[in-house]
């Protein structure tokens, strides 16, 4: 039976509190209830077990080496270099890990209750961080520099819990966490442009996609497709893939979508003798007004009138 269908069929494992996060690892009660920096190196080797599935209750970022898979929802990643992934409450993380006593594991994993972020800035914040929402698609890998930048400020969290908690601790540590998600962004800026080759692999794919369906009957049968049916298709979120479309090509995927709409009525309306009505219907649109008025959007001239200036 295929490893990944028996990992996405099989039940997660919830583990809700850091406390229990330590348990789970045979670790030493975490020094502080609502977070926890735990060196990968110090977990113990329950985690890789084949075909685990675990559901946290609380946030995760963590930068691993020396695993040798891990799914984040549909790709699988080797950490043999510097990772960043990120969870959210409530996600999943599968691994697909063979026991190797050998394999070197290093990196830090740091655990966030939400309860930690009441009454700060980062409270509502956090989740506005879009990477948080790549956790199960996207990982961000780090250069030698950038991991050093990162770890230098884990540590700095590290030191601020353990020593003695004042009243100014929070502010302290939440300073930090902000810094960290603040690098963060800037190094998803930079993945998205330096990764050139995977990043225009995910455009032809789109590309070649978005053809397939406006050359096929999905438009009359299913409409317009939706940001997230694109997103699903190429196995990254809807956010990532938004987000890699505006730095590459300055558009988001529903304007890509619309720009291919626009072609192929271009085409339609020169090349056939259908009426608006049947250019509209055969694009998706239950009333063609709504095709008319978003065609005049994009284009600044009605449908009927770019027919007219063919002729």
């Amino acid at each position: 039976m295929n490893n990944h269908f028996t990992m996405a069929n099989q039940k997660p494992y919830p583990i809700k509190t850091i406390s229990e996060f330590h348990q789970f690892n045979g670790l030493p009660k975490p020094e502080h209830p609502l977070i926890s920096i735990v060196d990968f190196a110090d977990l113990n080797r329950k985690s890789d077990e084949a075909s685990t599935a675990l559901i946290f209750g609380y946030y995760i970022i963590s930068l691993k080496r020396g695993v040798s898979k891990m799914f984040y929802g549909q790709q699988q990643y080797d950490f043999d270099e510097g990772v960043l992934y990120f969870m959210a409450p409530n996600q999943i993380l599968r691994t697909n890990n063979i026991p190797n006593e050998q394999l070197e594991r290093s990196g830090w994993l740091l655990l966030i209750h939400p309860d930690f972020l009441w009454n700060t800035s980062l409270a509502n914040k956090i989740r506005k961080y879009e990477f948080f929402d790549y956790s199960v698609n996207e990982a961000l890998f780090l250069s030698d520099k950038e991991e050093e930048i990162l770890n230098s400020i884990v540590q700095n969290i590290r030191t601020e819990y353990h020593s003695n908690i004042d009243k100014f601790s929070q502010s302290v540590i939440i300073a930090q966490l902000e810094l960290l998600l603040t690098y963060a962004e800037r190094f998803y800026e930079r993945q998205f442009i330096t990764r050139k080759i995977s990043n225009h692999q995910i455009l032809d794919r789109l590309e070649s996609l978005l053809n397939d369906y406006f050359n096929s009957n999905n438009l009359i049968e299913k409409g317009l497709p939706t940001v997230q049916y694109i997103a699903n298709t190429l196995n990254v979120s809807p956010s990532y893939l938004s987000g890699l479309l505006k730095v590459l090509t300055g558009q988001s995927t529903q304007q890509h979508i619309h720009d291919k709409l626009i072609e192929k009525a271009k085409e339609k309306l020169s090349t056939t003798d259908l009426s608006v009505s049947e250019i509209a219907y055969e694009l998706g649109f239950e009333h063609p007004q709504s095709f008319s008025k978003l065609f005049k959007t994009k284009t600044n001239i009605s449908p009927l009138a770019f027919r007219q200036s063919f002729n």
